[in-house]
């Protein structure tokens, strides 16, 4: 089990750029669509959140049999690395959940002096791999790749399947979500926390293979999602158009902030979302977060050993967040 405070800390009073949360609250529609459920909140919802599985397939093209929906996407990760988890090959640095829930484990490391670019096209599968992981974009540095390769990768290892996490793919990058159906090995899952700006009402699904979805879907509560954080869901898909113009605010205010720490001498990585990369090398990520903690804001160390302790991901905040966080980071340095 990963610490409360890797989870966000909850009960910490302050700028919490701990996690890729999304600092903009939900869209009108979604509030205004959860506060009309509530005095429902003595039915259940229909069973297997039937309207918002039909939606997902309809704007996705895939046949609604081929969704899974979770109380967000962690729960829908763990129920695959349960059933598939046995080799996994990670491309890292990744999401620290999975090297947490993987039977075992292999990677190839995407290289820093390229911003963490790769080319999936040299991905090299090791025998006895039951799921490769694909983040996309990535996280922790959020750059995305090119996903040409993927159906050859696909149809070269049969017995293998490829996981593909689009939990950012509302910030950037190209979805493989439609691709289900052509391929037996195929997965991808998808979280309305980040982007859609709704990680408190725990929403996440799943495009699955025929025979993974109906497993998932037997072994499921029936009633995955409370009422409000389904109405939530549907208004926020219906209005898609409004969560791209959100997202290049956000990445906006992500640039902005990665240069403001470049003027301060931190080496800042590409991204195309509202988090970023930055080595504070020769000083310490671990330090530079207590000292900002000190200050009422809570950050934490990548600790990725091979890439070194300066390195941090720092998330954007409101505007005038992101300058409170600036100006104590200048009186840490």
């Amino acid at each position: 089990m990963t610490s409360q405070v890797e989870k966000g800390g909850a009960t910490f009073q302050g700028i919490k750029m701990l996690l890729c949360e999304n600092p903009l609250p939900p869209i009108d529609e979604a509030i205004a669509a959860a506060q009309a459920e509530v005095p429902h909140s003595n039915y259940y919802t229909e069973p297997y959140s039937a309207p918002l599985r039909q939606l997902i397939a309809a704007q996705l093209g895939v046949p609604e049999r081929l969704i899974h929906i979770n109380a967000g996407s962690e729960l829908i990760l763990r129920q695959i690395f349960q059933r598939l988890g046995r080799q996994v090959h990670l491309l890292t640095p990744t999401y620290a959940l999975f090297p947490e829930i993987a039977q075992s484990w292999t990677e190839t490391r995407l290289p820093p002096e390229a911003g963490f670019a790769f080319d999936l096209a040299r991905l090299e599968i090791p025998q006895g791999t039951t799921l490769a992981v694909i983040v996309n974009p990535n996280n922790p540095n959020g750059g995305s790749f090119d996903m040409a390769p993927l159906p050859g990768l696909l149809v070269r290892h049969p017995q293998t399947f490829f996981l593909v996490d689009e939990a950012f793919i509302g910030m950037a990058g190209e979805s493989v979500a439609s691709w289900v159906p052509r391929y037996p090995n195929l997965i991808v899952t998808r979280t309305l926390s980040k982007a859609h700006s709704l990680a408190g009402f725990r929403v996440g699904y799943a495009i699955l293979p025929p025979d993974l979805a109906d497993d998932l879907n037997a072994h499921n509560d029936a009633y995955p999602l409370a009422r409000a954080s389904q109405a939530a869901a549907l208004a926020t898909l219906r209005h898609e158009d409004k969560i791209h113009a959100r997202a290049a605010t956000l990445r906006a205010w992500a640039a902005e902030l990665a240069g403001e720490l470049e003027r301060l001498g931190v080496k800042t990585f590409p991204s195309q979302t509202y988090f970023f990369l930055a080595d504070f090398a020769p000083r310490d990520a671990t330090v530079i977060a207590a000292g900002l903690k000190a200050r009422g804001i809570l950050i934490k160390p990548l600790n990725d050993p091979r890439l070194g302790p300066g390195f941090m991901r720092v998330t954007t905040a409101l505007p005038e967040d992101n300058a409170r966080f600036l100006a104590a980071l200048r009186e840490v340095l």
